[in-house]
């Protein structure tokens, strides 16, 4: 019961409370970009008043994969490419709780990227980070989805003949509602965008540059960075959807020339998948999950529940 009566609960929270008593040292290599996403969520988390028990995390296969270890929330580790259909499923089941949906590039855009186009086209209320580190890292190095063209690894050893996604584009075109690209060696920018996109009401997308120092060695490390939203140079309307999409070509074709542009790219109200089905009245305003602790609720066959949002 305690994911339904710690909602709304009101007190000072401190950071530490999302250290995990199992693994509270991530075991990932010295110098990985993925200890600046822990950080940046550690610290974002209670900013914006979650505690641990209203908060899921939902983790795909990979480097990134161990994140719900190292994070006191609830935690499911699903397998590769398959965290955002589990996700969407939590937060359909329980919209109270707080849905953090995490991947690695070739986890999210690759392996699962039909799911990922799906859930930012229905707008689902979550937050959903890419760890892009623009290499396979847990299974040694391959070439990924996000890998520049003439990458050479075990799997291109001639280089990269395909041109990389453009993750920011994509998110874009999908229909996410808030679209930021941060980095791990700009982590009071990834604390402020990871705390808005769990604030936003849709399907809240980061890119999330994480140097890989182990199987990406000749990578640049995302430094030096470039603030959009900081920077005289940049100046466009992130409620502008033309205009985002234009800013999003540019940072997606800098990044692979020695530019790191990073910040918040687009951000639009749409609703969410959740309360477009709640005016419907095609989904209970309580969460069906909690229903059943009522001793005089209805049992309802899960078919004529779940069917409504295939």
């Amino acid at each position: 019961m305690s994911a339904f009566n710690a909602i709304g609960e009101e007190r000072e929270i401190d950071r530490e409370e999302f250290t995990a008593d199992n693994e509270p040292q991530p075991t990932w290599c010295p110098g990985c970009g993925d200890f600046g996403v822990l950080k940046a969520l550690k610290q974002a988390l209670p900013e914006v008043g979650r505690t641990p028990d209203e908060v899921l995390t939902v983790t795909g296969i990979g480097c990134s994969g161990k994140l719900n270890s190292y994070l006191e929330t609830y935690g499911f580790h699903t397998i590769h490419g398959r965290s955002l259909p589990v996700a969407r499923a939590a937060k359909l089941a329980n919209d109270g709780l707080e849905v953090i949906a995490a991947g690695g590039d070739g986890d999210g855009y690759g392996i699962g990227g039909n799911h990922f186009m799906h859930t930012a086209r229905e707008n689902h209320d979550m937050t959903y980070i890419v760890f892009n580190n623009e290499v396979f890292g847990l299974t040694k190095g391959q070439t990924s989805p996000t890998s520049p063209k003439g990458h050479k690894s075990k799997t291109t050893p001639h280089g990269n003949a395909k041109s990389p996604i453009r993750p920011l584009s994509l998110g874009l075109t999908s229909g996410a509602t808030y679209i930021a690209r941060t980095a791990a060696v700009n982590p009071n920018q990834a604390k402020e965008i990871i705390a808005e996109a769990i604030e936003h009401d849709g399907f809240a997308h980061i890119d999330f540059l994480t140097q890989c120092p182990t199987w990406n060695k000749d990578a640049r490390q995302y430094v030096p960075y470039v603030d959009v939203q900081e920077s005289e140079d940049y100046d466009f309307d992130i409620t502008d959807r033309e205009q985002a999409q234009d800013m999003m070509f540019e940072a997606e074709n800098a990044l692979h020339e020695g530019t790191v542009l990073t910040g918040r790219f687009f951000v639009d109200e749409r609703p969410s998948y959740q309360d477009q089905k709640k005016d419907l009245g095609e989904m209970p305003r309580e969460p069906l999950a909690e229903r059943y602790f009522d001793e005089d609720a209805e049992w309802e066959r899960s078919y004529d529940l779940l069917d409504r949002h295939t």
